[in-house]
This record gives structure tokens, sequence and C-alpha cells, in this order.
């Protein structure tokens, strides 16, 4: 039983996420029962428990999907596309995950926090883009889950490090870097949420050390994004 509840769960999330690929946009619940041959009830059931574990992002009622890191269902300040599709990156991190996830070039564009200038840089699976913008983080990777859209939110490009004075700032090969390490997998069927200690050490790996980066198994529930 456990094994078949572990199948159906995973099911219930990749229907979600073909559907982003595919389409740019998540499923409905009546959409995702049809594909998956199961009752309304049942999607919603699971989709919560999903949330719940920090998989998925429903929105304010549980009943639609608001984000599957790394792609958004609403706008979100990114706007990244392929040949073929375009997709609301949740942030700038999530913006090199789409790149990741799909392994493939795709062209991101955004704002600069500071200033507002349009940015725009093609975000290549081999090798990390030359412009001297940065990422700026706001908030600390233990209440990262406190209130995940916001935080998503907040962690934006920059022109460079004068305009982003506030929160911890990224420079763009370590955020591609980390969007390639942390969504190059998220597509698998057997893809699964890193423990909080796996991963800060991610962090650890890539030079992000520190009480901004460290981890609370209590508050957080486990990894970012």
């Amino acid at each position: 039983m456990e094994a078949d509840d572990t199948r159906r769960l995973r099911e219930l999330r990749q229907v979600v996420y073909r559907e982003f690929v595919e389409e740019g946009h998540p499923p409905t619940a009546a959409e995702a029962a049809r594909r998956l041959q199961v009752g309304v009830e049942e999607v919603l059931a699971g989709w919560g428990r999903l949330h719940d574990e920090h998989v998925l992002v429903l929105d304010e009622d549980r009943v639609g999907i608001r984000m599957a890191h790394p792609f958004s269902a609403r706008p979100m300040h990114f706007v990244v596309a392929s040949t073929a599709q375009k997709w609301w990156g949740g942030c700038a991190w999530d913006s090199f995950g789409i790149m990741a996830a799909l392994d493939q070039e795709v062209l991101v564009a955004t704002t600069c926090l500071g200033c507002g200038r349009p940015l725009a840089l093609l975000a290549d699976p081999q090798a990390p883009p030359a412009e001297p913008y940065v990422a700026r983080f706001l908030v600390p990777a233990a209440r990262w889950w406190d209130d995940v859209v916001r935080t998503c939110s907040t962690i934006r490009l920059a022109c460079g490090p004068a305009h982003a004075e506030d929160g911890t700032v990224v420079d763009l090969a370590t955020i591609w870097r980390l969007g390639k390490v942390w969504y190059g997998d998220r597509l698998h069927d057997d893809h699964r949420r890193r423990t909080p200690g796996e991963a800060t050490a991610v962090f650890a790996e890539l030079g992000l050390t520190g009480p901004f980066w460290d981890l609370d198994e209590q508050a957080t529930g486990g990894e970012g994004g």
C-alpha cells in the first residue's frame, strides 16, 4: 500500500510538471484528474499532501497550483523562454532552474531590482553567463517556507552589487551553478527533496556559508525551492 501511495503522489506531481513544460502553465485539478483517470477529490488530496511536504505550492484556496519550482503559474518578475515555449520564472534562481531542468538554452528577461533597467541574458547549461549582474537574496534560508511565494519574489537580479544593497548578494556564475545542481533532476520521476543537511552541503560546496544559509529542519521542513 505504501508503494502504491508513493507512486500515486509521484504521478500527481509529474502531471503538474509535464503540463508546465509543455503548455507553460499547470493543469487544473479537473484536467489532472482526467489525465490520471482518478477523481478530482483524489487529486486535491494528493496535491494537498505535496503542498504540505513543500513539493508543490498551492494557491490560497488550496485548489490550484501556484508554483512547482522552478515554474510559476503567475508573473513573478522573470520571463523565461525557449524556442518553443515561455514560462514565468519564480525568481532569479528558478530562472536558471528552468534552464537546468530542461537542459537547454533559454532566454531570461527581467528588470534590475535597484534601477528598473531591463535585463536579459542567455542561460546556457554548458557555460555560466558573462553578464556582470548579481542575484539578491533577502530572506534567510531558515525562513524561506514561512511564505515561499514572497521569498521567491525577493530573489531578484540587479545590474551590480550597488543596486542590491540589502540582503545577501550572489554572483551570476554561482546562481547559475546553484540552478544546475538544485534543479537538474527536477523533472525526473525519481526526484526527491533534499534533507536540510543535504541542502546546506550544496550551499557550502558553492561557497554559500554562514548564518544566512543555515537551514533549520524545524523551521523549513526541508530544502528550499
